[in-house]
């Protein structure tokens, strides 16, 4: 098991390579698999792939976005996105190319330190399977609704029984979504998630900076930070849980048989 003692934070924007004509000794971080998964649509699992792939490419890590989704929702916040600095690679999951290999299709490139992958809604079992194979953290996102709280209930059951994902080994976690803090239906919500026995790590508020960032191709984190204080603090929670445990171990399996993605290997 590799832990995570080598991350620190960095400012915004930092360079991943030195100015021309500096050195500087490389910071060795493994690469981290993120998965964003919840069986309803319109939880928020592109919302919470985007902002966490700007967060980690804002602060220097070298960051692939996989979109799984034939709606390629995250692909387009990538087009959104164009040629800002911190520079994100796109994977187009969903798509489906006969004259490649699938795992070719899903490679990833040799230096990437962040991987997040934004899955689709209703998957069947071998999908769901496919996708939290080797994955380090998986992200359930729950809005604060009673047909939501139902759901949530039913996706952790398929991540236990079917992905045969293990409560012990810590790599999943709640997220609740577009709540309002000072109503009744978040206190149900908030009851709940602390009743399944999985973390529930973060709480993040309704509110428009996810539709400005989302718009333009931007994370809560790469906004005005006047107007989005509240929302970054929000973050902290999740960053850290993500940060501070250990990774999940290889599964050198699914990546030959192309189960899941696939770092490229340098030269190759």
């Amino acid at each position: 098991m590799l832990n995570l003692k080598l991350w620190h934070p960095k400012p915004a924007n930092t360079p991943v390579t030195p100015p021309e004509g500096q050195e500087q000794a490389a910071t060795v971080r493994p690469l981290m698999r993120i998965v964003a998964l919840n069986a309803k649509g319109g939880c928020g699992k592109t919302t919470l792939s985007t902002n966490l792939a700007g967060y980690y490419a804002s602060h220097g890590y070298r960051t692939a976005l996989l979109d799984a989704d034939v709606q390629a929702s995250s692909l387009r916040w990538l087009m959104n996105r164009g040629d800002k600095p911190a520079a994100i690679t796109g994977i187009a999951g969903a798509e489906r190319n006969g004259r490649v290999t699938r795992s070719f299709q899903l490679r990833v490139p040799p230096d990437t330190e962040r991987l997040i992958v934004d899955t689709p809604a209703a998957l069947d079992p071998m999908h769901l399977q496919d996708l939290t194979r080797g994955a380090d953290a998986i992200l359930i996102p729950v809005l604060p609704s009673d047909i939501d709280i139902h759901a949530v209930s039913r996706c952790i059951a398929d991540l236990l029984l079917v992905a045969h994902i293990e409560r012990r080994a810590e790599r999943v976690a709640v997220i609740a979504n577009r709540v309002k803090k000072n109503t009744l239906i978040y206190e149900k919500l908030r009851h709940f998630l602390q009743t399944l026995g999985i973390p529930f790590v973060a709480s993040f508020r309704d509110t428009q900076n996810y539709v400005h960032a989302s718009e333009a191709g931007l994370s809560i984190h790469e906004l005005d930070a006047r107007k989005t204080r509240t929302d970054v603090q929000d973050w902290e929670a999740l960053i850290n849980w993500l940060e501070q445990r250990p990774l999940a171990d290889a599964t050198a399996d699914a990546l030959d048989k192309g189960n899941a993605p696939v770092r490229d290997q340098p030269g190759g």
